[in-house]
């Protein structure tokens, strides 16, 4: 079994993760527990914008550094959900991949589109002004851990403003992410993705993250 490395592309990995106000317990069990892992991990930031839909839950499209990625669900499996890569796109995009590609991954009425590309900047345009898209600035301050040959993170996050915490195991093998979760005590909480985290957080959910008690 190749072994999983951070920061690189391998098959399709299962993943479990949770957002909340306070996992400074299980995040001292994830820094105990973890093997060393390379110096570029071990703390990373990012500023990101997520664009979100109402009428779709499972694909997952973020901006960064002018590209947008965009991850596609393929199963849940022992409580544990797998993503894979959609596509990738630098900006500008054209029209047709807006028509044929991006816009259908949000599951919305199509805008009426008048130029043959459009920048970043237009594209958000486009979302601010869509009735059921939103655009939401997401920054991450991410410490990076591996656990039972799992891939894990810690992160304090902003979305549009808000802070919450993100605690997760990523790998290709379940059994290796369920006795981490066991290990680490994450194993109590609900998995909650990023599309779920941020439409909670702006109120598109009306529900609660996984625990609301506050940082200390």
């Amino acid at each position: 079994m190749a072994k999983l490395e951070i920061g690189k592309e391998s098959k399709p990995r299962y993943e479990f993760r949770t957002f909340g106000q306070n996992f400074q317990r299980e995040h001292y069990y994830l820094a105990r527990l973890s093997v060393p892992v390379p110096e570029k991990v071990w703390v990373r930031t990012s500023e990101e914008i997520y664009i979100m839909s109402k009428t779709n839950d499972v694909n997952n499209t973020k901006i960064r550094d002018e590209k947008m990625d965009i991850k596609t669900f393929v199963e849940e499996k022992e409580g544990l959900e797998q993503w894979k890569p959609l596509m990738k796109k630098v900006f500008p995009v054209s029209k047709e991949e807006l028509l044929n590609e991006i816009f259908p991954a949000f599951k919305v009425e199509i805008p009426e589109l008048t130029q043959d590309s459009y920048t970043q900047e237009e594209f958000i345009k486009i979302v601010k002004a869509h009735k059921d898209l939103s655009a939401v600035r997401v920054k991450k301050l991410r410490y990076g851990y591996s656990v039972n040959d799992t891939i894990c993170e810690y992160a304090e996050v902003l979305i549009n403003g808000a802070k919450v915490y993100t605690i997760n195991s990523e790998s290709t093998e379940i059994e290796d992410i369920l006795k981490t979760m066991k290990d680490v005590g994450m194993d109590k909480y609900e998995n909650i993705n990023y599309l779920q985290a941020i439409k909670r957080v702006i109120g598109w959910i009306d529900k609660p993250l996984a625990n609301e008690d506050f940082q200390k």
